[in-house]
């Protein structure tokens, strides 16, 4: 998806210092050492100097003189320096304005014959950092170098997927982009998990690669991610840093723009870390509606937008994003008290020029508040931006040739717990849009694999399964060599309740890439709930053939062994299991059973005791352990003051509704010789037990005769 930020056009000025440059009304005739060359330093500069992201100097009077003309007409009629919001609706930081006195000044030097003066008037130059603007980065990232074509291909969109290597999970407080050439126009940058955007990279002969972003790459938890030329963003805090896992790739979005020869482009990104992780969390939230349908010549398309805030939220920061026809953005808050505040107003939208405008001063807006936005768009000949001429039909799409108008207001809250409702919230309303969007463009588009997949998969995040089925169905007839269109259709049949369906597209998708190791363990965990456990078991050990670090390999493998009763098959896969991850309570506890069915109790104990070590809570675990301390022969196993407390915690725990837990119960305290107990315990649990299980009913009525004459129940285990 083009996000775009900002990018230099004609002349890029820098963001403008926390103090104005006054102006004093010149005794004489306006020059460019005394008067003009401050106004340059404080505001141009830090784009337009040797080694700069703008296309030419202005650090020297030559430089000036050759574009004065020019100059005057971008800042009178306020092109320069390139800040699109209007004032007086947000103050935002680092505005980059001149004052009226400013341009009039510009206007006058021009007007008088763009004078030099004194040359011992021009003030020093500032000093810019070579290399790295914020320090030296703890990481840097460099991208493969793509060569751009002399000419002939317009703006070039091209995704470049980088590996982070980093161990474990780190945090990001900061994150500069450093631009090698002046061809690239902007930068977005996403984080992705998972290994789809490597993948869409690796298919590309090219570096890099051409087309949509996929929708597992997305901006950090909470953070706008990208670059635009003068941008330096600061290092944030520790408390507001940003989670990047072990195995993530930065997917880098560049915006290139020709310069009519061939360049090589390969820009670095420098990352700094936090030392702890972020005690703070904010949230996005995404306004834009994704259903335009712009009819051509239409001069006043207009598209709304609204959403409820659930919970009191500060507002940090926005960034509108649209292409080349929309005209004029509107976003404001409506208070519950009826109060307008403003949130952005730019009366004359530029593609060129989009950016992320910071808040000087957060500010709160409660719980109920609504959020609004508003775009306009110009699809007539009149729009000198609008791409096509003639004008046509425009929709809803990704390319900078389709449309878009979305709002991202990044907001804090005042608990995680009300982090945790906006964001759940807020990403409901995200993806019911998403879908309106992808449907607007499988209309236009209706043989694009890509783009059916993110709706399919959509569509079963949002709880629709039935809806994403005829995407992938559809998918597998134009692909139908894929393995991984097979396996899609298989998760969503299943996740309609299509099992069986299910199993026959895992089969397919198994046949076709014999080493595909999610089919497998798909296919294996839907064979085995279907109760068949054999030929799941064959899938296990394929699966952990395949990928021998695989914890859910060798888990299910042994989970399935165990439950056709392959005990000493079973025993190595659960081991390995714990090999991979010891703090895993499922792995010990099914350990538990297999060892307590090979009459080693000792062993079994000891898991048990493992499994409720790492989940206290955990019932089945709890009554086991209870059951083996009450009722195991030997001595040594024999605990009947614990199994009373394990079992008395179980029973509070399900609140005296489980039989089984209550049948434990009854052992325990036998084991206790607290026969009463035992009597009236195992006839609550015979009870319980009749309503669901008449067999688990008959075995405790059995024990319950041999608390009645004072005995207690003596086995290895159940």
């Amino acid at each position: 998806m083009t996000r775009i930020l900002a990018a230099p056009a004609l002349l890029g000025f820098a963001l403008a210092s926390s103090s104005t440059f006054a102006l004093e009304q010149a005794a004489g005739p306006v020059s460019f050492a005394r008067d003009i060359a401050p106004i340059l330093l404080e505001h141009c500069d830090s784009c337009h100097r040797p080694d700069g992201p703008a296309p030419f100097s202005l650090t020297t009077y030559d430089d000036a003189k050759r574009r004065a003309r020019q100059i005057a007409e971008v800042t009178k009629s306020r092109y320069m320096p390139p800040w699109k919001p209007e004032p007086g609706y947000g103050e935002f930081v680092a505005e980059r304005l001149l004052t009226e006195a400013q341009i009039e000044l510009i206007e006058r030097w021009v007007q008088g014959g763009a004078l030099e003066g004194e040359r011992g008037d021009v003030p020093q130059l500032q000093t810019w950092p070579v290399g790295w603007q914020l320090g030296q980065p703890d990481l840097v990232l460099t991208l493969p170098e793509y060569v751009l074509a002399p000419g002939g291909e317009g703006d070039v969109f091209r995704n470049f997927a980088v590996p982070v290597p980093i161990t474990g999970t780190r945090y990001v407080r900061g994150l500069e982009f450093r631009p090698d050439n002046r061809s690239i126009h902007h930068a977005n940058i996403f984080v992705d998990r998972t290994p789809t955007s490597r993948r869409l990279d690796e298919e590309d002969p090219l570096p890099g690669y051409k087309g949509l972003i996929s929708r597992s790459a997305m901006f950090p938890d909470g953070h706008f991610l990208g670059w635009t030329p003068g941008q330096a963003p600061p290092l944030g805090p520790d408390r507001l840093a940003w989670r990047l896992d072990a195995g993530s790739d930065l997917l880098v979005q560049l915006h290139l723009q020709s310069t009519g020869k061939a360049e090589g482009i390969q820009p670095s990104i420098g990352l700094f870390f936090a030392d702890e992780p972020p005690t703070e969390i904010p949230v996005i939230v995404r306004l834009g509606r994704q259903s335009h349908d712009i009819p051509p010549g239409e001069k006043a398309y207009v598209v709304r937008d609204s959403y409820d805030l659930p919970v009191e939220a500060e507002v940090h920061a926005v960034q509108p994003h649209a292409h080349y026809r929309a005209s004029e953005v509107r976003a404001w808050a409506l208070l519950p008290d009826g109060t307008r505040r403003w949130l952005i107003y730019i009366r004359k939208w530029d593609f060129n020029w989009q950016d992320q405008y910071r808040y000087r001063t957060p500010f709160w807006l409660p719980a109920g508040t609504t959020l609004n936005l508003e775009y306009t768009y110009d699809n007539s000949a009149d729009n000198p931006r609008n791409p096509d001429v003639p004008p046509k039909r425009v929709v809803w799409g990704f390319r900078s040739a389709d449309e878009m108008g979305d709002l991202w207001v990044q907001l804090m809250t005042g608990s995680e717990q009300e982090m945790r409702v906006l964001a759940r919230d807020s990403r409901r309303k995200m993806i019911t849009e998403d879908i309106v969007g992808l449907e607007t463009q499988i209309r236009v588009n209706p043989d694009y694999a890509a783009i059916r997949n993110d709706a399919a998969l959509l569509y079963i995040e949002n709880g629709q399964a039935d809806r994403a089925v005829p995407h992938f169905e559809q998918v597998t007839r134009l692909e139908p060599h894929s393995a991984a269109a097979q396996f899609n259709l298989g998760n969503a049949l299943e996740a309609a309740g299509k099992r069986q369906e299910a199993v026959a597209r895992y089969r397919e998708a198994v046949k076709l890439d014999p080493t595909y190791v999610r089919a497998h363990a798909a296919l294996a965990n839907a064979l085995f709930l279907q109760g068949q456990a054999k030929e799941a078991t064959a899938h296990y050990r394929e699966l952990a053939r395949l990928d021998p670090t695989s914890l859910e390999a060798h888990f299910n493998l042994g989970s399935a062994l165990m439950a056709v009763g392959r005990f000493n098959e079973a025993l190595p896969a659960l081991r390995r299991a714990l090999e991979l991850k010891n703090d895993f309570p499922e792995a010990h506890y099914n350990l538990a059973r297999v060892y307590a069915n090979l009459t080693q109790t000792a062993e079994a104990v000891r898991h048990l005791r493992a499994a409720v070590e790492l989940r206290a809570d955990w019932l089945p675990a709890l009554g086991q352990l209870a059951w083996l301390l009450a009722t195991h022969a030997d001595a040594g196993v024999l605990d009947p003051e614990e199994a009373v407390r394990l079992a008395t915690r179980a029973a509070e725990l399900s609140r005296g509704a489980d039989a089984e837990i209550l049948d434990s119960l009854a052992a325990a305290y036998a084991a206790a010789g607290r026969f009463e107990d035992a009597v009236r315990t195992a006839a609550e649990a015979a009870a319980l037990a009749a309503r669901s299980s008449p067999d688990l009913a008959a075995q405790i009525r059995a024990r319950l005769g041999l608390y009645r004459n004072g005995q207690r129940v003596v086995i290895s285990g159940r």
